[in-house]
């Protein structure tokens, strides 16, 4: 059974970074793209940002281009999201997303396994 637990939410002021992890269990990591999603209150669930098995291959939305980091450390099962120069709109529940894939994914559909969410609240 797939598990994906992200941490290292909070609540952080304008212009400050976070860093948020997500361990995966129950799946063979490196056979699977990592992807993170956030949803607004009464938006849409968007894509953030995705990474390939081996993190040669990584996209990000146009809108943490630049300020947003994803990598993943396959020997501890985990992806990261390294968000700087955080933005009031960035705001947001983030889910971690798993698919066994061979390139990085961009739609929430492709993705099979979701974690339960975590709160990332930026006050300007």
């Amino acid at each position: 059974q797939v598990h994906l637990v992200e941490s290292g939410g909070g609540l952080v002021q304008a212009g400050d970074s976070l860093r948020l992890s997500c361990v995966a269990s129950g799946i063979i990591f490196t056979s699977y793209v990592m992807g993170w999603f956030r949803q607004a209150p009464g938006k849409e669930r968007e894509f953030v940002a995705s990474i390939s098995r081996s993190g040669g291959s990584i996209y990000y939305a146009d809108s943490v281009k630049g300020r947003f980091t994803i990598s993943r450390d396959n020997a501890k099962n985990t992806v990261y999201l390294q968000m700087n120069s955080l933005k009031s709109e960035d705001t947001a529940l983030y889910y971690c997303a798993a698919e066994p894939s061979i390139r990085p994914l961009m739609r929430a559909n492709d993705y099979g396994d979701w974690g339960q969410g975590i709160q990332v609240t930026v006050s300007s």
